[in-house]
């Protein structure tokens, strides 16, 4: 059968159509010969992903993104090719990250090993994403940026209080207050020059006034020593014993024993003691009168007088 040149030129341009559409494909990252497992994603926002970006496990590359499709809803879905044979569960999440500053966005499948229900080609996965470095400083300096806002509302309302406070009769008390302090501050420096001029005068004195407190403490030390030697304790304990003695005797006193006791409590006795007292003033006072009463040296033998009881005093 002879093929005419129609049909040669026919197969020659939708071999070059394949061919250049395969070869686009290829470009594009995508293999139409490709018999690796395919899983998808949806997401509400990829972040910046794009075709051909890694997909990693534990930080091993697994396989690459094969396109992002725009839905009706407006969410994203993205096709990962996976090009190993290790089982991936349905419930593992795949997190789009940021792989660096630069980088770029990657897509890291977070297996679950407990789930032993394995993904195949075309399932879908949970999606999820991290926030990049980028992302995350700005979500920080958000708060940070409010901070700063009232800081600074704060700043104005406060320099606007200083301004009201300080209208012109407030600046020249504060004027005639920085002067005052001043005046005061060169008086404490000519008192503290006049003070040490004063120390330096006396010196001499305060050396000896030192030197005698030393000599004083030593003495006191001395003393002490001893004090400490004395044996204190045996002194008070006797000092203890004679006071319990005097403390008994003052109570027997009181009770009315003993001579002394007696004559503090007995009445009778004391009026004994005040008549005996009293007649023995009256004969010495008899004898002080009439001596030759009681003394009668006689040389010649004559006879004694007899005794005249002296006339009571009235």
């Amino acid at each position: 059968m002879k093929i005419t040149r129609e049909i040669k030129t026919a197969i020659l341009v939708i071999s070059s159509i394949l061919l250049f559409y395969w070869g686009y494909s290829f470009l594009k990252g995508r293999n139409l010969f490709d018999t690796n497992k395919k899983l998808y994603v949806v997401y509400d926002n990829v972040a910046g992903l794009e075709n051909s970006a890694q997909v990693t496990l534990n930080g091993l590359k697994i396989g690459k993104v094969n396109s992002i499709n725009i839905q009706p809803d407006g969410k994203l879905l993205v096709e990962l090719q996976i090009l190993t044979e290790f089982p991936i569960s349905k419930t593992s999440v795949a997190e789009i990250f940021d792989s660096g500053l630069v980088g770029g966005r990657e897509v890291a499948i977070i297996p679950n090993f407990k789930d032993k229900n394995y993904s195949v080609s075309g399932d879908y996965l949970k999606g999820s994403s991290k926030l990049g470095l980028t992302d995350a400083l700005a979500e920080q300096m958000v708060p940070l940026k409010d901070k700063i806002e009232k800081l600074f509302d704060n700043a104005n309302i406060l320099f606007e209080n200083v301004n009201d406070v300080l209208n012109d009769k407030s600046k020249t008390d504060l004027k005639n207050a920085i002067a005052e302090l001043n005046t005061t501050m060169s008086n404490f420096s000519g008192a503290s020059k006049n003070l040490n001029n004063l120390l330096a005068a006396n010196k001499s004195k305060l050396d000896n006034t030192f030197t005698s407190l030393d000599k004083t403490v030593s003495n006191f030390e001395s003393i002490s020593d001893s004090l400490v030697n004395a044996n204190l304790g045996k002194t008070v304990k006797n000092l203890e014993t004679t006071l319990a003695s005097v403390d008994k005797i003052m109570k027997d006193i009181e009770s009315g024993k003993g001579t002394m006791g007696k004559l503090m409590k007995d009445e009778q006795m004391y009026t004994n003691f005040t008549n005996a007292s009293k007649e023995l003033e009256l004969l010495l006072e008899d004898l002080r009168l009439h001596p030759t009463r009681y003394v009668n040296v006689s040389l010649f033998g004559k006879k004694d007088k007899p005794y005249v009881k002296p006339e009571e005093e009235k």
